[in-house]
């Protein structure tokens, strides 16, 4: 009869579960935030400037503003700015075992003559800056000769590609 008189409250049954108290499970939660926040600043720096990044030739990918850009999705064209016949598609066939997607190598357009016609100049729609070093890089142009493409179109239909090249005098295999 004495089991009736105590306090049930007082007895811990088996299986009974420990329920921490408010200020722990505070606790607990402010941690978890504060170590999810530095994960993510790590992870992903707020720095507002863009980084272009130039990597090593046997990589297939860049990141540009935390995002992967394959190189199969970026559209290039090259252009043969000069008289040497084959010329552009020798070069997009090169460009393509590299991983680049090249359309078929074409003739400049006629009225786009001067300086371009001399030496390679390589031009970038905006976003794509990355892809034209690179680009130049394997075509071995300086990096002096990379300009953005700003409404240009010096090849029909150039205004949808990402990076067209034109080749110049200075790009003929010998």
């Amino acid at each position: 009869m004495s089991d009736a008189s105590q306090p049930h409250h007082a007895t811990n049954p088996p299986g009974s579960h420990y329920q921490p108290a408010l200020s722990v499970v505070l606790i607990i939660v402010v941690l978890f935030v504060v170590a999810a926040f530095l994960m993510l600043r790590y992870v992903s720096p707020a720095s507002p400037s863009s980084s272009n990044t130039t990597l090593p030739s046997s990589e297939t990918t860049t990141t540009l503003h935390h995002k992967t850009v394959a190189k199969s999705s970026v559209r290039v064209q090259v252009a043969n700015g000069t008289n040497i016949p084959n010329l552009a598609r020798g070069y997009s066939q090169e460009l393509l075992t590299q991983g680049w997607n090249c359309l078929p190598g074409v003739n400049a357009l006629a009225g786009f003559t001067g300086s371009h016609l001399k030496a390679t100049v390589v031009y970038f729609n905006p976003g794509f800056k990355w892809a034209a070093i690179q680009i130049a890089h394997k075509i071995k142009v300086s990096v002096h000769s990379i300009e953005a493409m700003n409404g240009l179109r010096p090849v029909p239909g150039a205004s949808s590609d990402d990076v067209v090249v034109i080749l110049g005098h200075n790009s003929a295999k010998t």
